[in-house]
């Protein structure tokens, strides 16, 4: 083989190696690009999922007030600050993303508040048994940590949220017109009607900052 023939296969080489470690950059880059995009769309559904649960259960509160269910209609406000808790945080978390928080608040739809309650209950069954867990999955396969804790606390919170819920509608009648507290972690959105240890069981945040709610 001549000089120039061997100079020329060099350069073809070379050429081809530059290539192929530009390739597997880009489609390093792409792979993060979707990564990213994948973990910042299921934090904006969970964001406008929460803000909607906030202002849904704000208005159940008001109708169970009107019915004459105070109790439920502290749990309902409990819930909102809960859901607020859970928004604000996914917010933090799409903003360490890029990302700007939106939310589309659609118009309550109120009926009784025995109806309330259960449209309450089944819609935290759904977060706690499906919308988390799957989207645990896809955070965890992205390692990032900060996503997965916030996560984790709300899919607990909302476990927790159901079985107030079905408590509530279980004595409903029993409890009309009985005033009742609530306390509201303000870390994790958990929800407790007595404080009973010093730290929240699902996050460890002190329970002296609680927040009462009535």
């Amino acid at each position: 083989m001549g000089k120039n023939s061997f100079a020329v296969v060099i350069g073809v080489a070379l050429f081809l190696s530059m290539t192929c470690m530009y390739l597997a950059d880009v489609h390093a880059k792409e792979g993060i690009s979707i990564t990213r995009a994948a973990t910042l769309d299921n934090l904006q559904v969970a964001y406008n999922g929460e803000s909607n649960a906030n202002a849904r259960y704000l208005a159940f509160a008001r109708k169970a007030n009107e019915e004459g269910y105070d109790a439920a209609a502290s749990l309902f406000r409990a819930a909102a600050m809960a859901e607020q808790v859970h928004y604000e945080r996914h917010a933090g978390e799409i903003k360490k993303l890029g990302g700007t928080p939106k939310a589309d608040i659609m118009a309550p739809v109120v009926n009784s508040t025995r109806e309330n309650l259960e449209s309450a209950l089944e819609g935290e069954t759904y977060e706690h048994d499906v919308m988390y867990p799957e989207f645990i999955k896809q955070a965890k396969k992205e390692n990032n940590k900060d996503v997965i804790e916030a996560f984790e606390d709300a899919r607990a919170a909302e476990g927790v949220h159901a079985k107030l819920y079905a408590k509530m509608l279980k004595n409903l009648e029993f409890s009309k017109s009985l005033a009742k507290d609530f306390y509201v972690c303000p870390v994790c959105g958990n929800i407790v009607d007595s404080i009973t240890t010093m730290m929240c069981p699902i996050c460890s945040a002190d329970t002296r900052k609680f927040k009462k709610v009535r």
